[in-house]
C-alpha cells in the first residue's frame, strides 16, 4: 500500500529524511517512530504529495508522488499534529467545507456517521472554537475520514490530550484497524504504538530497524524468562547453566533469571532441571522490556 525506494529530503544543507526504503502492507497499522527533528513529519507531507522529495520514489495505493499527485490526495487521510479548525463555524460545516472539497457523494450522511461515531453529534451545531483540545482532535480525525480514505496518515493524533481524551482516541484508533484500513502512525507514546502497531520503524533521518514489537524486543534485549523459587541458590543456577541452550543464568534473590532463544520450547527442560535439583518452583515468568526501552537502546549515539 506504500512503497518507499531511496526516498530523500533536504532543506539547504539540511538532510531531513535520507534514502528511506520501506513497504507497508494494506491493513497495516505502522507505527512511525523518532525523536523531535528526526523527519517523521517530513516523510508524512512527501507521503501525502504536499511537497516533493529530492530524490527517490514512493508511491501509496498504486499512485506515484510527483506523477499522480492529485489521485493521492483523494486517496488519503491525513490528521496533522497541530490541526486547523475554523473556530467561529460550528463543528458540522467544518466538516461540510472538506466533504465538499473532497466531492464526498453523501455530505449529511458522512457528517452525521463520523460526527456520532466520535461522539460529538450533540455539540454539531457549536463552533468549534468552544471546543476542548481533545474534542478538535476528535473532530479532525472525522475530517480525515470523511472521503473513506485507503490509507490514513495521524501524525501524534493524542498529543497534548488529556489522558481520557488520548484513551478516547486510542480506541478509535483500534476500530479503525479491525475495519483493515492501512494506518501510518507516527507518535512519541510508545506505549500507544506498542498496543495499536502491527510493525514499528525507528527513524532517524535514516531508518534504523523495522520490525514487530515483539521482535524488537527479542533482537535488542533478548528474551530472559524469570524462574520464582522458594529458594534459590548457586547449586541451582549451576544446574541451569548445564543447558546449553541456558545463557546468562542470574540470581537475584529468590529468582533465577535465564536468557532463552525460545522459551516456549525451552522452559519445559529448565523446569525439570530445577525439579530435579530440588527447587520449589513458585511461578514461571518473561521478563518483558517496555518499547521505551528498546527505542531509547535504537537511538542512544546515534
Amino acid at each position: 500500500m506504500i512503497h518507499t525506494e531511496n526516498l530523500t529530503k533536504k532543506f539547504g544543507e539540511l538532510m531531513a529524511v535520507e534514502s528511506l526504503s520501506l513497504d507497508v502492507a494494506e491493513g497495516e497499522v505502522f507505527g512511525f517512530l523518532g525523536p523531535n527533528g528526526a523527519g517523521k513529519t517530513t516523510t508524512v507531507r512527501m507521503l501525502t504529495s504536499l511537497i516533493g522529495p529530492a530524490a527517490g520514489m514512493a508511491t501509496v495505493a498504486g499512485f506515484t508522488i510527483g506523477q499522480q499527485d492529485t489521485e493521492i490526495r483523494r486517496t488519503v487521510g491525513v490528521l496533522t499534529e497541530t490541526p486547523g479548525m475554523y473556530d467561529n463555524l460550528s463543528a458540522e460545516y467544518n466538516l461540510r467545507i472538506f466533504a465538499e472539497l473532497y466531492e464526498v457523494k453523501d455530505v449529511k450522511g458522512q457528517i452525521e456517521k463520523y460526527l456520532k461515531m466520535l461522539g460529538l453529534y450533540e455539540r454539531r451545531l457549536d463552533a468549534a472554537g468552544t471546543f476542548s483540545k481533545g474534542m478538535k482532535q476528535k473532530l479532525a480525525i472525522a475530517r480525515a475520514l470523511l472521503h473513506e480514505p485507503r490509507v490514513l496518515f495521524l501524525d501524534e493524533p493524542t498529543a497534548g490530550l488529556d489522558p481520557e481524551a488520548a484513551h478516547l482516541v486510542r480506541e478509535f484508533i483500534a476500530e479503525l484497524k479491525k475495519e483493515g484500513r492501512t494506518i501510518f502512525l507516527c507518535t512519541h507514546n510508545l506505549d500507544e504504538a506498542d498496543h495499536l502497531c502491527d510493525r514499528i520503524g525507528v527513524f532517524k533521518s535514516h531508518l534504523l530497524v523495522v520490525d514487530t514489537p515483539a521482535n524488537l524486543r527479542a533482537s535488542v534485549f533478548g528474551r530472559k524468562v524469570v524462574f520464582h523459587l522458594r529458594l534459590a541458590d548457586e547449586k541451582i543456577a549451576s544446574a541451569i547453566r548445564s543447558l546449553e541452550f541456558a545463557r546468562d543464568v542470574r540470581i537475584m534473590e529468590n529468582r533465577v533469571v535465564v536468557s532463552l532463544d525460545n522459551p516456549e520450547i525451552q522452559n519445559p527442560e529448565v523446569v525439570r532441571v530445577l525439579v530435579n535439583a530440588g527447587a520449589d518452583i513458585q511461578f514461571v515468568g518473561e521478563l518483558r522490556h517496555s518499547l521505551e526501552d528498546v527505542y531509547l537502546q535504537l537511538v542512544k549515539g546515534v
